[in-house]
């Protein structure tokens, strides 16, 4: 089975290389889709849940990770409720096959599953470009505020990630491969790691 999974820094272009990667391999692409099902799943709001998701609630709290979630009682009811159903969400796409899974820390969840683990990063200029040029209409943050913003949401993600890994978010150790997309054209990046993944799995098969 080839399961790819891909971390990121806000504002990298890891979405737009997980779904390039997907697209180019032929294979099942996973990211929005994960928190839609876990709103219907959980029977919550969706930008509840994705809220829940992404303040990085963690920091603070005594949890192992191993083959299930434990000792959860210092959050509440309902983050148990949600962090449990997205991790079944994610259990259930793998289970079908081939895929890339952007994010909501699939890397660590899918430990069992052996996935090509991809950490993707980027210098502030250039994230902050990519944000910009992605920005909805009518949105104007100056430099400093886009950098701000950033910075608040890669915190929560690194704080996130302590909840399930001893390993830093973003550290050489807890991945296969770390891209740099500074100044790159993510497209024909796309196909290199298209090539590397297939070459990646091949090998695992032998």
């Amino acid at each position: 089975m080839r399961i790819i999974t891909v971390s990121r820094e806000f504002g990298s272009g890891g979405r737009e290389l997980g779904k390039r990667i997907a697209d180019n391999m032929g294979i099942s692409y996973f990211d929005r889709e994960i928190i839609t099902a876990v709103s219907e799943g959980s029977q919550l709001d969706e930008n509840y849940v994705e809220a829940v998701l992404d303040r990085g609630l963690f920091r603070d709290i005594p949890v192992t990770f191993g083959h299930s979630i434990a000792n959860m009682s210092a959050i509440t009811h309902t983050t148990q409720k949600i962090v449990a159903e997205q991790h079944r969400i994610i259990t259930e796409m793998a289970s079908r096959g081939d895929c890339v899974i952007v994010g909501r820390n699939a890397d660590l969840l899918l430990r069992d599953y052996n996935p090509l683990k991809l950490f993707v990063y980027a210098d502030m200029t250039s994230k902050i470009n990519r944000c910009r040029n992605r920005a909805p209409e009518g949105e104007h943050l100056t430099d400093k505020e886009m950098a701000r913003m950033i910075k608040r949401i890669d915190k929560a993600r690194a704080r996130t990630h302590t909840f399930f890994s001893e390993i830093p978010w973003g550290a050489k150790e807890g991945y296969h491969l770390c891209v740099n997309t500074t100044d790159t054209d993510v497209k024909a990046l796309a196909a290199i790691l298209s090539d590397y993944a297939e070459h990646w799995f091949s090998r695992s098969l032998t």
